[in-house]
């Protein structure tokens, strides 16, 4: 098949790049010819509060990448619908995790469908973001119009999309191991890289630092007194995207400025390993959620989480097997991470990841898509 992806790729950074590039690979081994429209421009320098936008590194595969959508110019949107209105694919796979984008690419979308032929499929981060804004409901109509089928990585997202649609075909199909980051490196080999003292035990929050992934929680719980005492430090690695001084006054206030490797920063693609196979354990103490990639990048290197009972996180994590899934709460979330490290779960854990990741393969995205596009060809 000819098969279009529209949204985030290299030369842009983060987890739906890597996605997206992951999902192009998957459909170019089964023998299907895949382009990637990505962005000219993904967020002006106002809306966008991180350092850059763009990866330092060569990108992971080779693929064809265009960068083509501008999301602020509806004369940009028209002009790249009418290109692939006559490229004519056959299928067009559009993630959708941003309101702000309703607007490019549903005007896209329908410019596409006048060819009679494309048809579209979307597979939703979220549909309802975590971060309201004016606007949210009018673009994610606007933008669920065109589209013929959608694919929720999450119960929790495909409940919502009943908010904007009952009758579009659709399906629940969970996000994929992460398995572009590398291989495993041993713990001294992470550890040394790091620059990290190999006698501690290390818990990993990662990612970019927003409000709702609940840092401030792990750092209440963290400070809990069983729990501070312990041989364990915490690695923060992460950019922010909202004010660090609330969260640099919880470690001044509990003192744990000794307990905490603070890496301010976006961790390359290169790196991402090191964090993982140095840590002990990964912590996600969020508040709201659908559904998160460093669940699967958790789960590509074999690493034992907590999570917290929100969303679709815990569809991802079942509890006792893989990890801890608790509510939202600091004194909870430390007896969590305590029992873990008390009752030394690791070696027990990793064997039932290594079961449990089976589930999560790019083969059975594909294969849901394509299920899902059959089923749009069959009712049309």
């Amino acid at each position: 098949m000819n098969i279009v992806i529209i949204g985030s790729a290299y030369p842009y950074r983060g987890g739906l790049s890597a996605y997206n590039e992951r999902l192009a690979k998957a459909f170019e081994e089964q023998g299907h010819t895949v382009k990637i429209y990505t962005f000219s421009l993904q967020y002006p320098k106002f809306l966008f509060p991180g350092k850059t936008q763009y990866l330092e590194e060569e990108p992971t595969y080779k693929l064809n990448i265009v960068r083509a959508v501008n999301s602020v110019n509806p004369l940009n949107w028209l002009k790249v619908g009418n290109e692939l209105k006559k490229a004519k694919p056959d299928l067009v796979i559009c993630k959708y995790w941003l309101p702000f984008m309703g607007p490019a690419f549903g005007t896209i979308l329908r410019q596409a469908k006048k060819n009679k032929h494309t048809k579209v499929i979307s597979i939703l981060d979220n549909i309802i973001p975590h971060e309201s804004r004016i606007g949210d409901k009018p673009f994610t109509k606007y933008f669920v119009k065109p589209i013929d089928g959608f694919v929720a990585m999450s119960k929790k997202v495909h409940d919502d999309l009943s908010f904007f649609d009952t009758e579009k075909p659709s399906l629940i199909s969970p996000h994929p191991i992460f398995d572009n980051f590398g291989e495993m490196v041993t713990r001294e080999v992470a550890l040394e890289y790091l620059k990290l003292d190999p006698k501690y035990k290390y818990m990993l929050f990662f990612g970019l630092i927003r409000e709702y992934k609940g840092l401030d929680v792990l750092l209440e719980a963290f400070a809990e007194k069983a729990l501070k005492d312990k041989n364990i430090k915490l690695i923060i690695a992460g950019e922010y995207y909202t004010d660090k001084k609330p969260y640099l006054e919880l470690i001044e206030k509990y003192q744990l400025e000794d307990k905490i490797i603070h890496v301010e920063k976006f961790i390359q693609d290169s790196e991402v390993k090191y964090y993982f196979c140095a840590s002990d354990l990964v912590v996600q103490p969020y508040k709201t959620a659908t559904q998160s990639g460093v669940t699967q990048i958790a789960y590509h290197f074999n690493k034992p989480m907590i999570v917290t009972d929100v969303g679709g996180l815990k569809e991802m994590c079942p509890d006792g097997k893989v990890g801890y899934v608790v509510p939202v709460d600091k004194s909870l979330l430390a007896e969590a991470i305590l029992r873990y490290f008390n009752e030394n779960q690791q070696e027990r854990m990793i064997a039932h990841i290594i079961e449990e990741k089976k589930k999560y393969s790019w083969e059975i995205l594909v294969h849901n898509i394509f299920s899902l596009y059959n089923k749009i060809e069959s009712n049309q």
